[in-house]
């Protein structure tokens, strides 16, 4: 690691601690050139390969962006999309994997946007499973009684699509 002060190649870790509740880790470094101590923050990347191929890292931003567009109109706070968009990026890293397709993203959306307002869910699932006709939005409120009657998630949310 450079020093950001003198730029000399070599310098030293201190001390290292978790950060960002596990998912980081922040370390205090030296440099035995200038003297002067800097902190470093380390965090795995996380890629999303979108349809086309194209990959970019996970944005918890652009996850809330899309709920929140969702969501307007609703009365939905902000803390709970800080919520849900922590829940969608847990989601997607206790994959394992250093990169996820984008459709999992959405699927991982889905399920915890449901909960939180029905309304949004219907318009963001209208979007992401590209719904063609009124028959389209009619069998996801049929489901969505139907879960509310049972207490249950229904396959679609957990990534079947009927089409």
């Amino acid at each position: 690691m450079h020093c950001p002060f003198c730029k000399n190649e070599d310098t030293r870790v201190v001390d290292s601690r978790v950060a960002d509740e596990g998912q980081a880790i922040r370390r205090r470094r030296s440099c035995p050139e200038c003297g002067r101590r800097f902190t470093t923050v380390e965090s795995a990347v996380l890629a999303v390969v979108k349809r086309n191929g194209v990959t970019e890292p996970f944005s918890r931003e652009k996850v809330m962006k899309g709920v929140r567009r969702a969501c307007q109109g609703r009365a939905v706070d902000e803390d709970r999309l800080q919520q849900l968009a922590q829940q969608v990026e847990d989601t997607v890293r206790s994959s394992g994997s250093a990169e996820i397709p984008s459709n999992e993203v959405g699927l991982a959306i889905l399920g915890p946007l449901r909960e939180l307002d029905e309304v949004a869910y219907l318009r963001f699932a209208s979007v992401y499973r590209s719904f063609e006709s009124v028959e389209d939005f009619q069998r996801e409120i049929d489901d969505l009684r139907a879960a509310s009657s049972t207490g249950a998630v229904s396959s679609s949310t957990q990534g079947g699509d009927r089409r």
